[in-house]
């Protein structure tokens, strides 16, 4: 039986950590057989080719060989690879970094964290590998398509304290959004409602019900045509594309939204539409050195012509 007390994670590489299974105590057959059976997402040869490469370690350091028989309760690590990943031409900026904390101002379109296509072109590890910062981790997170800011923390000893703000809704968080103009609706206004997800796992809908999201909405600008305006969304929930389903809701969906109302995705590789969603600005106090926090993103959406 192992310690895990004395457990050897193999360090971060070019900004991704390790991923880890632990082998169940009972087993049989040899190691490349169970991940092969265990994580099918990953295919036999490409197994193969990760042990053959010394890419797949135990925990006390030592490589995990294709033929080495099944060893019971052991934690394995290995590092998660993509054939192929779309490139972004887009960079983001730290706006503020401190021993606990990490400010990021995120373009559109890039993904906070690691998913299907997207791993090294992803805010997180692009700010491990930048920063030299293994623990680093968001404390929230914004969709692919939205632009602005993101908080992240940079040692494990202290996130608890800073993922209580957004548990106990001790952060304020405004964004920016432009959105079609209606004269006949009154702002500023409060939007509850209930949200479920959709038959469309990636979209979420409004249902009957107690709601369970709650959007703060003002008007900040109206184009001189009256077409357009942009508006101040204040989320006080922080359910999954709530601003995006509100608006649409509400007849005002935010311009170049490729789900809401309808799924308009455009082909990979074109980032002409950017969705109009900035995560603008952060405010808290800071529970660890008490002192006030405010942040405010350097990116501005404009007004359509």
């Amino acid at each position: 039986m192992h310690n895990p007390r004395h457990a050897h994670a193999p360090p971060m590489r070019d900004g991704v950590g390790p991923s880890c299974v632990v082998l169940p105590t009972h087993g049989h057959g040899s190691m490349l057989d169970f991940l092969a059976q265990r994580l099918p997402v990953v295919t036999r040869d490409e197994w193969l080719q990760r042990m053959e490469a010394g890419d797949v370690v135990d925990e006390r350091g030592e490589p995990v060989a294709p033929g080495r028989p099944f060893e019971g309760s052991l934690r394995v690590y290995y590092y998660r690879s993509l054939p192929a990943e779309p490139a972004l031409p887009f960079a983001e900026a730290v706006l503020y970094q401190d021993e606990h904390l990490v400010v990021a101002d995120k373009p559109h379109f890039m993904p906070v964290t690691p998913s299907g296509r997207y791993l090294h072109n992803t805010l997180l590890v692009r700010l491990k590998r930048q920063l030299g910062l293994p623990e680093l981790s968001p404390l929230h997170r914004i969709d692919r398509d939205t632009a602005g800011l993101v908080l992240l923390s940079v040692q494990q000893r202290t996130r608890g304290a800073y993922q209580a703000l957004f548990r106990d809704r001790q952060i304020t968080k405004h964004y920016d959004a432009i959105a079609p103009w209606r004269e006949d609706l009154v702002f500023p206004r409060e939007h509850l409602s209930r949200l479920e997800e959709s038959p469309q796992f990636f979209r979420m809908q409004e249902v009957p019900g107690e709601p369970n999201s709650h959007t703060q909405m003002h008007v900040l600008q109206v184009a001189s045509a009256g077409d357009w305006a942009r508006y101040r969304l204040s989320p006080v929930t922080g359910k999954r594309h709530q601003l995006r389903v509100h608006m649409a809701a509400l007849g005002l969906p935010l311009r170049n939204d490729p789900f809401y109302p309808v799924v308009n995705d455009p082909p990979e590789g074109d980032y002409s539409r950017p969705l109009q969603l900035l995560a603008r600005s952060l405010e808290f106090v800071d529970p660890v050195t008490r002192e006030p926090r405010a942040f405010e993103s350097a990116q501005r959406l404009d007004l359509p012509a």
